[in-house]
């Protein structure tokens, strides 16, 4: 547990949800987590008791990615946890594979419909073509532009355009919105969806007012930062901006809510973890601002700012498109201004007005 855990509290202590069970976490709510074959080993699932057109039953709300292991846990929580009541309902936060990748599974063993943000649907359906913006020969493109020159891990990215694909193999052919503060009534609990932008195209979160819950999705986690990138279909956005603006939107939730995160685990605190999350960006824009004070950098040169820590070739790409979010929020907010030195590298450094005041 590192230092900013401590300010946090945890209700459920270390208890995690047996392998193959749920375990309940408030009024007809339940936990399920599933491996990931990542360095972040875990995504948390949620049963939420569901009535649809008179069926009583329970809404899943995200899936895990598309992979055997994954299946067979659901099969097992399916015979152990669901009280004798089919699934009735899907809910996906956002269109990260992690969280969407079993929809289709699901929704079909089910004769379950899916919920979704409309943006999300269609950005998971593009992010299922070959080249998208988690692999392909544009993604390389882009990174190289950004200062990535290792051969290696531009050869990465460029060979795994069909990153996505492998974990989310199909969608279901249809879905239905989720928008802000749509109200949705499952069971007779009233839940509001809560859009955050930065992370996803439009992630929903959930607020159970009455049962004083929120299933965050990866809005708000509490042992790690959300990632925040930009990727080269949008290769000039500024989510970093959008993530910190979405953060202090669910201030107005009490501060006292249990939050039911994507990774880690339930916690109250929810206004103090929202005062960190501000704090570590800020501070890592501090850093970045005085890093390019001694020279100018490109995102590749970022990396080593923000992440005190080796990175994999897998986690690299994630690293860089988080340097280009921290860059670009200086660069929109007219601190820094970008060129391209003689190698066509995008580099970064302070304006004529910044370095004035």
């Amino acid at each position: 547990m590192n230092s900013l855990e401590t300010e946090l509290q945890y209700p459920l202590g270390d208890e995690l949800p047996p392998e193959g069970r749920a375990l309940p976490v408030a009024p007809g709510v339940k936990w399920v987590r599933l491996g990931l074959p990542f360095q972040l080993n875990h995504i948390n699932t949620w049963l939420v008791r569901d009535q649809v057109d008179g069926q009583e039953g329970w809404c899943i709300v995200d899936c895990g990615i598309d992979q055997a292991q994954s299946r067979a846990h659901w099969e097992s929580v399916f015979e152990t946890s669901l009280e004798g009541l089919p699934v009735v309902r899907v809910l996906v936060t956002h269109m990260h594979p992690d969280h969407l990748g079993l929809a289709h599974w699901l929704c079909e063993r089910w004769q379950a419909p899916l919920f979704i943000s409309t943006t999300d649907y269609l950005a998971a359906k593009s992010a299922m073509q070959i080249d998208t913006n988690y692999g392909g020969a544009p993604a390389a493109e882009f990174f190289a532009l950004h200062g990535l020159k290792d051969e290696a891990a531009l050869e990465r990215v460029r060979t795994r355009g069909q990153y996505y694909l492998g974990m989310v193999p199909a969608l279901p052919p249809r879905h239905h919105r989720l928008l802000d503060q749509r109200v949705l009534n499952l069971a007779g609990q009233e839940w509001t969806c809560w859009v955050g932008y930065g992370h996803a195209p439009e992630h929903m979160a959930l607020h159970a007012p009455e049962l004083g819950v929120l299933i965050s999705g990866d809005m708000v986690l509490p042992r790690i930062s959300t990632n925040v990138s930009v990727y080269e279909s949008e290769p000039e956005a500024d989510p970093l901006l959008m993530f910190m603006q979405s953060l202090e939107r669910m201030r107005a939730l009490p501060s006292d809510t249990l939050v039911l995160p994507s990774h880690g685990r339930p916690f109250k605190g929810l206004h103090r973890r929202i005062d960190q999350l501000e704090s570590h960006h800020h501070e890592r824009l501090a850093e970045i601002m005085a890093a390019c004070v001694t020279r100018p950098l490109s995102a590749m040169d970022a990396v080593s700012v923000l992440f005190a820590r080796d990175l994999d070739l897998h986690q690299l790409p994630f690293a860089l498109g988080e340097s280009i979010a921290h860059l670009h929020t200086l660069w929109h907010q007219g601190q820094l201004r970008r060129e391209r030195d003689a190698q066509g590298v995008y580099r970064f450094k302070p304006t004529a007005e910044w370095s004035r005041a």
